[in-house]
């Protein structure tokens, strides 16, 4: 299988995955009152397709044990249902992100969820694979969730000083960056103990696991939104096929970023990897700022807050590095 020989590649590739992760949506911005319900039935299995394709290419470079096919036969069974169960969880926790998105917005989702899971989720995957140095790793810990306070304190200027917050919506929130933060210790355990997975199995069996919980998760949300009205499956295959093509892409977008991710991963530790990867909300401002206008006309605050967040996460990611190198 093919993994970074050096720390600049394995770099190269959590950016990699940065990006993706918070490209992702922009697919979703291009359906029209379409909810995210249905999208996300495609999303959910283009995950899991470019995963697999992704497994039996790069992932089954070469050949030998370390092969996706090899490791799939010869890996721990528990290690193959924490890494599904962790993709089951992310599911759950990445549906009510958007649920509270489209509640509290940007401003208070972002910081609460990824906040939350960040922190959650570099600290008990540090504790199961302790690589890198502590010290560093926390102050771009510190960093990075400096920078997710400044993304909602952009977006919260460009809201109205009379706009009340849902008490309903944090706690959606809060909920999904609990969630958020558990998946990533399940990864580290199937790829450190045992008969290990390779990134490339992990990323199969997670996102094998994620769309599974779509026939249970999402169903249920389709007929108890947390937000709007119900909806049903007729409308799904009512949908233009473009919607569907886009739901894909979507999925396929973030399912490279996965494995980039894990890939990565295998060299540098869960901890740091994962930490790279949750600067994607600043990718994802990047894409409002710059293709989809969502600050135009904004106030020199806003914009202060923009910069702020921008030089925080580039600090963040000069001490995250520093961190494997010390």
């Amino acid at each position: 299988m093919f993994v970074p020989t050096t720390f600049h590649a394995a770099l190269l590739m959590t950016v990699l995955s940065t990006i993706c992760w918070g490209s992702f949506a922009n697919t979703f911005k291009g359906t029209k009152n379409y909810r995210f319900e249905l999208y996300y039935w495609d999303y959910g299995l283009g995950i899991f397709l470019i995963a697999v394709v992704l497994a039996l290419t790069m992932g089954s470079y070469a050949g030998g044990p370390t092969a996706f096919l090899a490791n799939l036969r010869a890996a721990d069974g528990i290690n193959l249902f924490y890494a599904a169960l962790g993709g089951f969880i992310f599911n759950i926790a990445n549906t009510l992100l958007v649920a509270g998105i489209e509640i509290v917005g940007l401003a208070i989702a972002f910081p609460v969820s990824i906040g939350i899971a960040l922190v959650e989720g570099v600290v008990l995957s540090y504790a199961l694979q302790p690589r890198g140095n502590a010290v560093l790793l926390a102050l771009g810990i510190g960093m990075a969730v400096v920078a997710l306070v400044l993304i909602g304190k952009a977006y919260g200027a460009l809201r109205s000083g009379s706009d009340s917050v849902s008490r309903r919506g944090v706690v959606v929130c809060v909920i999904s960056g609990f969630l958020m933060g558990i998946f990533a210790p399940f990864v580290t355990r199937a790829m450190t103990r045992g008969a290990t997975l390779t990134p490339y199995t992990t990323a199969v069996c997670l996102t094998a696991g994620a769309f599974v919980g779509l026939f249970c998760f999402n169903t249920i949300l389709m007929r108890k939104p947390i937000t709007g009205a119900p909806v049903a499956m007729a409308e799904y295959f009512r949908a233009p096929a473009a919607y569907h093509g886009l739901g894909l892409l979507g999925g396929a977008i973030w399912g490279c970023g996965t494995v980039f991710n894990f890939v990565a991963a295998s060299l540098v530790g869960v901890a740091i990897s994962y930490a790279i990867g949750q600067a994607s909300p600043m990718v994802a401002c990047l894409w409002g700022v710059f293709a989809w206008k969502e600050f135009r006309g904004a106030n020199a605050k806003a914009k202060g807050y923009l910069a702020a967040m921008f030089a925080a996460y580039v600090l963040a990611l000069v001490l995250i590095a520093r961190a494997y190198a010390g």
